[in-house]
C-alpha cells in the first residue's frame, strides 16, 4: 500500500482530483447560487406581474367598491401554485381584502419587519422603491416564502369614487402583499445540486483514470524505462540503450543517456585495452629489466674473470715460453745426435710437450685478449669497410669449407662510432663459428639495417643450430660446446664483452637445426 500511495502516478493523480474536486465544489457552489438567485429573481418578477393583473383586474370593482367581486378575485388567485396569500393592505395597516377571510381586519404594525423598506425609523415614508427593495424573503422554521410588496398609488379616478373622497391629497392609498413559496426553488436548485455532485464525481473519476492513464504512458513508462536503464548502467551493462522514440523532453534525456552511455562504453573499453596493454607493456619491461640484470651479472662476471685471467696469464705466460721454447732446443739436439732414431721417443714425447705447451700458450694468450681493458682509441668508421676486412681475413677459410658469404648492406654509408678492430675482432668471432657450425658448406648471410638510429647486424647460417640447453650459456666465459682440443670458451664471452662496451647488444634471434641467426645492435650516429 505504501508503495502505490508513494509512487508517482498516485500522487499526480491524487493532486489532480483533489484540484478539479475543489474546482468543482466552488463551481457547483457559484452555479447554485446564481441559479437560486436568477430563480428568485424571476419569481420576484412573476410575483410583481401577478400584483399588476390583480390590480388591474380589481381595478374596475375597486371603483365600484364591489368588495364581495374583490374578494373573490384575491380567493380564486391564491389557489393559483406557488401562491400562499394575497393581501392588501390600507394606510393605516389593516388588512381590508385577502382570499381567507380570516386575515380581514388584521393589522400589522409599522415596526414590523414588512414595512421596513417604507417605513425607515426617524425618517418620512418612500414614494418609490426598485422592485427588489420591495422584496423580503422569511424563514418560518417549516418553509421559505417571499413577500412583494406593491403600493396602489391614488389615481384621479380612485379619489372621486365614494370610498375614498377624503384622501385625494394622498399618494399612496394601501400596499398590495403577494406571499409566494420558495419551496419549488429550494427543490429545483437541491435537486441541481445533487445532479452536479453526481456527474461532478462521476467526471471526476472519469478525469482521474483518464489522467491515470495518459499519466501512465506519458510520463510513468518513460521514467520507469530511464531508470531500467540507470539500474543497467549501475550494473555494468554500458551497452545497454533506451528504446525510447518520442520527441518531448523524455525523449530527449533518453537520447542524451544513451550519447553517454555509448561515451562510458568507450571509455571502459579504452581503459580496459590500456590495462592489458599496461600489462603487456610491465611483462615486455620485465624482461627487459631481467635482461639487463642478467647482462650486468655478465658484465660483473666478466670484469671479475678478466682481473684474474690477467693475474693467471701473466703469471704463467713466462713458464709455459720457457717450457716451449726448452722443449724446441732439446728435439732439435736430440735431432742432429741421434743414431739409428735411437730417441725416436724421447722426441715424440718432447713434441707433445711443446704443442701442449704452445696450446697452453693459446689459451693464455685469449685469457690476456679477454682481460684487455687497455685504452681504446674510438672514431667515426664506415661499417662497410670493416666487413669488407673481416671477409678478406676469413676468405681462405670460406673457399676451403665451400662457403659463400652474401652481403646486404644499404644503400647509405653506415658509419659506427667505436674501436674498428674491436668490431671486425667480433665479427671475425662470429664468421668463424658459423664457418665452424656448417660442415657441409652452404651459405652465410651478413644483413644490415638501420632503424630509428640503430644499427641491426645480423649473422645467419645454415648450420645445425644451437641446442636449448647451451642458449643460456653461450656468452658465458670458458662455455664452449665445442670438443676440448678445438675452443676455450672465451670467443662468444669476448664478443659480448666488447659489443657491450660499445652500448650495444648481442643475442640469438632464432636457431634450428636449419641455422642461427645472430642479432647485433649498435647505437647510430646522429
Amino acid at each position: 500500500m505504501k508503495k502505490i500511495t508513494g509512487s508517482l502516478s498516485f500522487k499526480l493523480v491524487f493532486v489532480t482530483s483533489s484540484v478539479l474536486v475543489v474546482l468543482l465544489i466552488i463551481q457547483t457552489f457559484l452555479t447554485t447560487a446564481k441559479l437560486k438567485e436568477d430563480m428568485i429573481e424571476t419569481l420576484t418578477t412573476d410575483a410583481y406581474n401577478l400584483s399588476e393583473i390583480v390590480k388591474n383586474s380589481t381595478r374596475y370593482s375597486m371603483i365600484l367598491n364591489a368588495k364581495e367581486q374583490v374578494s373573490e378575485i384575491f380567493k380564486n388567485l391564491e389557489k393559483k401554485d406557488g401562491i400562499i396569500s394575497i393581501k392588501l393592505y390600507d394606510k393605516q395597516g389593516y388588512v381590508r381584502f385577502a382570499g381567507d377571510k380570516k386575515m380581514i381586519n388584521q393589522r400589522v404594525e409599522i415596526e414590523s419587519e414588512i414595512c421596513s423598506p417604507c417605513h425607515s425609523e426617524n425618517q418620512q415614508p418612500l414614494d418609490k422603491l426598485s422592485l427588489l427593495d420591495r422584496r423580503r424573503i422569511f424563514n418560518d422554521g417549516k418553509e421559505k416564502y417571499m413577500l412583494l410588496l406593491n403600493p396602489i398609488e391614488n389615481e384621479k379616478d380612485c379619489s372621486t369614487s365614494g370610498c375614498h373622497s377624503d384622501e385625494h391629497q394622498a399618494k399612496i392609498l394601501g400596499i398590495l402583499e403577494v406571499k409566494t413559496s420558495l419551496k419549488n426553488i429550494d427543490e429545483i436548485v437541491n435537486s441541481n445540486v445533487q445532479s452536479v455532485i453526481t456527474n461532478s464525481l462521476i467526471g471526476t473519476i472519469l478525469i482521474a483514470l483518464l489522467v491515470g492513464i495518459l499519466v501512465a504512458v506519458l510520463i510513468i513508462r518513460p521514467i520507469r524505462k530511464i531508470t531500467d536503464g540507470i539500474a543497467e548502467i549501475a550494473g555494468g551493462n554500458l551497452n545497454y540503450r533506451i528504446k525510447l522514440r518520442s520527441k518531448d523532453e523524455f525523449g530527449e534525456m533518453a537520447t542524451q543517456f544513451n550519447e553517454m552511455s555509448q561515451k562510458l562504453d568507450l571509455a571502459y573499453k579504452e581503459i580496459k585495452e590500456w590495462n592489458e596493454t599496461l600489462n603487456t607493456k610491465i611483462e615486455e619491461k620485465t624482461d627487459e629489466l631481467k635482461n639487463v640484470y642478467a647482462g650486468i651479472i655478465q658484465v660483473e662476471k666478466l670484469a671479475s674473470l678478466g682481473k684474474l685471467s690477467a693475474t693467471v696469464a701473466h703469471e704463467l705466460n713466462n713458464p709455459l715460453a720457457g717450457i716451449l721454447n726448452y722443449s724446441k732446443l732439446i728435439v732439435k739436439k736430440l735431432i742432429k745426435i741421434q743414431q739409428e732414431n735411437e730417441y725416436e721417443d724421447i722426441i715424440k714425447y718432447l713434441k707433445l710437450i711443446s704443442e701442449e705447451s704452445e696450446r697452453c700458450g693459446g689459451i693464455v694468450k685469449d685469457l690476456l685478449l679477454f682481460s684487455h681493458r687497455g685504452d681504446e682509441q674510438n672514431n667515426y668508421t664506415s661499417l662497410a669497410e670493416i666487413i669488407s676486412k673481416a671477409e678478406m681475413l676469413i676468405n681462405h677459410h670460406l673457399e676451403i669449407n665451400r662457403i659463400k658469404l652474401e652481403k646486404e648492406l644499404p644503400e647509405e654509408p653506415v658509419i659506427v662510432h667505436g674501436n674498428p678492430q674491436k668490431i671486425q675482432q667480433v665479427l671475425l668471432s662470429l664468421l668463424i663459428n658459423a664457418i665452424e657450425a656448417m660442415t657441409g658448406g652452404g651459405t652465410i648471410r651478413i644483413k644490415v639495417e638501420t632503424r630509428e638510429e640503430t644499427i641491426y647486424i645480423r649473422i645467419i647460417d645454415q648450420g645445425t643450430g644451437i641446442a636449448a640447453k647451451d642458449l643460456p650459456h653461450i656468452f658465458e666465459p670458458f662455455y664452449s660446446t665445442k670438443e676440448a682440443v678445438r675452443g676455450t670458451g672465451l670467443g662468444l664471452s669476448v664478443v659480448y664483452g666488447i659489443i657491450h662496451a660499445h652500448a650495444g647488444n648481442v643475442e640469438v634471434e632464432e636457431t634450428s637445426n636449419k641455422g642461427t641467426t645472430i642479432l647485433i645492435t649498435l647505437p647510430g650516429v646522429k
